[in-house]
């Protein structure tokens, strides 16, 4: 009976030793997610236009999205690579091809979209919670809203925008 109690005490003693151990590794793997996430919106040429998103796998970050500007591109990925405890990088993030007639309608859904009524709280943050993302006269909107009517109403403004091919509603509801 002794043995069996010294047994139990030492199992106990052992989950009680490593449970610090895996909460520690659990906060350290979501450290890294917000030292990402917060580096790639401190970017300073991460607009409206641009969507970058990310994976962690241990201590690999994969870049994900789509940016206007090649240079948004490397400079996401040299930022991510300065973070401690990220051993490698793997860049999946597409530049946008340039166009003058993309960009005319960017601006178009960006008025269209921030400037619609029913939509104006959001233009009144620093990050935009809604990405306009054109390529080849194709809209797609990403982001996150607060209801389904939102999301509605954001497809039907950018539908609405003179030259555009077609419209992309992949916003996500969530409250906010």
């Amino acid at each position: 009976m002794t043995n069996l109690g010294r047994v139990l005490g030492m199992a106990v003693m052992a989950t009680v030793l490593a449970a610090p151990s895996l909460l520690l590794a659990s906060k350290a793997q979501k450290t890294l997610e917000e030292q990402v996430r917060h580096e790639l919106l401190m970017l300073p040429y991460y607009s409206v236009f641009d969507e970058l998103s990310f994976q962690v796998d241990g201590n690999t970050v994969t870049l994900l999205g789509r940016v206007t500007r090649p240079v948004l591109k490397s400079d996401a990925k040299n930022v991510v690579k300065r973070i401690p405890g990220v051993a490698s990088v793997d860049d999946k993030v597409e530049v946008l091809p340039l166009s003058r007639f993309d960009d005319r309608i960017r601006l178009a859904e960006l008025r269209a979209v921030y400037g619609n009524s029913a939509l104006f709280r959001y233009n009144l943050g620093a990050i935009a919670p809604i990405r306009i993302i054109v390529r080849n006269g194709h809209v797609t909107l990403e982001g996150v809203v607060a209801n389904q009517m939102d999301k509605n109403v954001a497809g039907i403004a950018a539908n609405g925008v003179a030259g555009v091919f077609s419209v992309t509603n992949n916003l996500q509801v969530k409250s906010l």
